[in-house]
């Protein structure tokens, strides 16, 4: 017994760091192995006046956290990319800095989606058929379209970036029936 009291007493400050130490290491892979698991909260219908001046937005693709964030009112791209953790490793983030308006307003019921690099090509050679891109698209590419001519092809250009393809119709770049005819041929990916 007094070998034991000998060697704390000699010892005891390695003994007590160490003990420190190990609850330390203890802390953070307890806080790893049982984090709080994110949660997504679906909100169904039109919940607005709710949730008193916030928005809902999906984030998918090559985000490091995608899922359905909640904002406040008036937020921007930038900040619901913020809130998903950022863009992964596998993002195109040349796609993202040609396509992506970062400071636009985001729409309550809105869906972003960040493609992974590569993915608009593998897309293109598995499908029968090649959609155009009207965020990327020439002026001849976007002519090629029905009813879409060199006057409307520049006028999609003027205004990209698009997250949907139904902008089109909402920013009243083109009409419903011409839409109708091309909305199976365009993409935004």
């Amino acid at each position: 017994m007094e070998k034991i009291i000998t060697f704390i007493k000699e010892f005891g400050i390695f003994i007590l760091i160490g003990f420190i130490g190990l609850a330390i290491v203890g802390y953070g892979l307890w806080g790893e192995m049982y984090s709080e698991k994110s949660s997504v909260e679906i909100v169904k219908g039109d919940k607005s006046a709710e949730l008193g001046g916030q928005i809902i937005v999906d984030v998918a693709g090559a985000v490091e956290k995608p899922g359905v964030y909640k904002l406040s009112s008036g937020s921007r791209i930038g900040d619901v990319l913020v809130l998903a953790g950022g863009l992964s490793a596998s993002a195109d983030r040349d796609w993202v800095a040609k396509t992506i308006n970062l400071a636009e307003e985001v729409k309550d019921g809105g869906k972003i989606f960040i493609p992974a690099i590569n993915s608009r090509e593998t897309q293109g050679s598995t499908s029968t058929e090649i959609k155009i891109n009207i965020n990327t698209a020439s002026i001849s590419e976007l002519d090629s379209l029905t009813g879409i001519g060199e006057t409307r092809a520049k006028l999609i250009m003027d205004n990209r970036p698009y997250s949907k393809i139904d902008d089109l119709v909402s920013k009243s770049i083109i009409p419903e029936s011409v839409y109708e005819k091309i909305k199976n041929n365009i993409t935004v990916y």
